[in-house]
């Protein structure tokens, strides 16, 4: 499977700047979830570093972004631990990628990656938008989630997380859609999704000293409900921070929605009471 990706990137973005060489990738016919594997993953080189009397856990910066894949999760998950429906024909990743050192200097990954992934899908004529905070719609229904993150220590950024799950040809539940019917069944392979998925979290890295570009293109592209519903009233979004906070009014009044990052992978929280779409 992972041959195969490589080739499909390779196809998609020739040049060798952002180029699939540099990925360390593993491929999963299924597993529970691609978080864990992930986490796996990082903790074993993480031990063998400490084993060769190198920083290890103390010190280890990402220099070169990772991602397992797998065909199938058994557990899937979402915001707020909510199920991820992932059978065959979709993508599901995780990843860790190489982020600014300084957390108030990189943009927020997960409106860089959901950036990344619309840009990509306009390269194919297939005009999704964002709902905040980690969804991509496409005719009203959800086409992808993300699952962001950032891992620090001493306040220091070590590596970005996201967790990504596109819907291509596989079977979707109600409130739902996939690819197949904007691109064909052909065209919405999982195998050249991934690719396509690989290419989006490139666009993300190459942006993330770009704050205030991933805001604005994210904003562009940000769908909007007319109010929402808060414990003191109604709120009409505005808008988007640079940090991918979503900006709420109310006469003279103004507040920010924000995901807030700890440094425990993928734990989002809202500085605000919980809001619900109007």
């Amino acid at each position: 499977m992972i041959g195969r990706i490589r080739a499909a990137h390779r196809a998609l973005v020739p040049s060798e700047a952002h180029g699939c060489l540099s990925w360390q990738l593993k491929g999963l016919a299924v597993c529970a979830s691609t978080e864990t594997e992930l986490d796996r993953w990082l903790a074993e080189d993480m031990e063998f570093l400490s084993t060769q009397g190198l920083p290890g856990e103390a010190g280890w910066q990402l220099l070169r972004p990772r991602a397992v894949i797998a065909r199938r999760q058994r557990h899937g998950h979402g915001q707020f631990g909510r199920a991820w429906c992932s059978p065959p024909g979709g993508v599901w990743l995780s990843a860790a990628l190489p982020w600014p050192i300084d957390p108030a200097l990189g943009a927020a990954p997960g409106l860089a990656v959901a950036t990344g992934l619309l840009l990509r899908l306009e390269e194919m004529g297939v005009r999704a938008q964002l709902k905040w905070p980690n969804d991509l719609l496409l005719n009203g229904l959800k086409l992808a989630g993300f699952l962001p993150g950032l891992r620090l220590r001493a306040g220091k950024v070590r590596w970005a997380r996201v967790g990504v799950g596109l819907n291509g040809r596989n079977h979707v539940q109600r409130g739902a859609t996939n690819l197949v019917p904007a691109l064909g069944r052909s065209r919405a392979h999982p195998v050249g999704l991934a690719a396509l998925v690989l290419a989006a979290l490139e666009w993300a890295m190459a942006a993330a000293d770009q704050p205030e570009t991933v805001r604005a293109l994210a904003e562009s592209r940000l769908k909007l409900p007319a109010f929402l519903s808060e414990a003191d009233g109604l709120w009409s979004p505005a808008g988007l921070t640079v940090d991918g906070g979503l900006v709420l009014h109310r006469d003279d009044q103004y507040r920010v929605l924000r995901r807030h990052h700890s440094t425990c992978p993928l734990t989002d929280h809202l500085h605000s009471t919980k809001a619900q779409w109007g």
